[in-house]
């Protein structure tokens, strides 16, 4: 029952929002109890206490809602849990809980392929050969559900008899776009849906980045198929090479400034095709004192 109320403490803590989230999740970090936070929260404001008499917020109500979002298939996981994922922890923009719907697994090596909404035949085609091909060699291919690129490397992983993690810019009762309402639900059954959001959010021009941002740190190289400079998938890079991840960049790519920019950086390889990527899996994977807080 602590741990249900541990979590029923962080989601009243959020619903407040009279912080941000990310101060949130750095306090409840820093105390180790969402609980005490919450309480010290209460007392400052004059609003009670979490039991007892007077205005107080009922933990017990609020982990019966967290119970039905699990009997709905959305399991819940917060920053104090620790089946957190690892590498989403160690960087600034780790959301302070995780929604989760199908199977989670001990899969350490996990790469994004990423890019444009709307590809090119040829771009296409990369990211069906890179992500099938990664899929097959045991790797988990992760993307953000979207239109183009994104669509191309989950079907193919999947077609691969693969696995495949979908980290999505709205709640998980929402579908976006609504033409991979299919694959969402493939992914559910075969892999692993993941969204920042609460169930209900619809998509919205904040929340796009943001799944960027946890789809970058929670995989260890993000690949780069086809993207404009104002896109997800560029800013996605950017983030990768913040948080000390490997960037993979198709050599297409090098007619953009800021992909030429990128190639000059540590860690950003570019990439004629598929084998480029694979010849350096064996080397993604991290040793534990080359994990770094960014």
């Amino acid at each position: 029952m602590d741990q249900e109320l541990e979590r029923a403490a962080l989601v009243a803590l959020l619903r407040r929002g009279d912080r941000l989230w990310s101060e949130v999740t750095d306090q409840v970090e820093t105390v180790g109890s969402a609980r005490d936070v919450l309480e010290d929260s209460l007392d400052l404001s004059g609003q009670g206490a979490l039991f007892g008499a007077g205005p107080s917020v009922d933990l017990e109500k609020v982990a019966a809602e967290i119970a039905d979002w699990d009997r709905e298939g959305m399991r819940l996981v917060t920053i104090l849990d620790h089946d957190y994922p690892l590498y989403l922890r160690l960087v600034h923009q780790r959301p302070p809980l995780l929604f989760l719907r199908g199977t989670t697994a001990d899969d350490d090596l996990r790469v994004a392929v990423v890019g444009t909404r709307t590809p090119t035949p040829e771009g296409v085609a990369h990211a069906r050969a890179i992500a099938g091909g990664l899929a097959e060699r045991g790797v988990t291919v992760v993307s953000g559900l979207a239109a183009g690129i994104d669509t191309a490397a989950h079907g193919s992983a999947l077609a691969a008899g693969g696995r495949t993690v979908a980290v999505i810019g709205t709640g998980l009762r929402h579908v976006y776009p609504a033409q991979n309402a299919r694959l969402q639900r493939e992914i559910a059954e075969k892999g692993l849906l993941i969204s920042q959001f609460w169930p209900d959010a619809p998509p919205s021009k904040t929340s796009f980045p943001m799944r960027n941002a946890v789809m970058s740190g929670y995989s260890l190289a993000t690949v780069v198929i086809e993207a404009a400079y104002r896109s997800g998938a560029r800013m996605q890079a950017r983030l990768a090479l913040e948080h000390g991840r490997r960037v993979f960049l198709m050599r297409s790519l090098m007619s953009h400034e800021w992909a030429r920019e990128y190639a000059t950086r540590p860690n950003t390889t570019v990439i004629d095709g598929p084998e480029d990527v694979f010849r350096h899996l064996d080397s993604l994977v991290p040793t534990t004192g080359e994990l770094t807080w960014t």
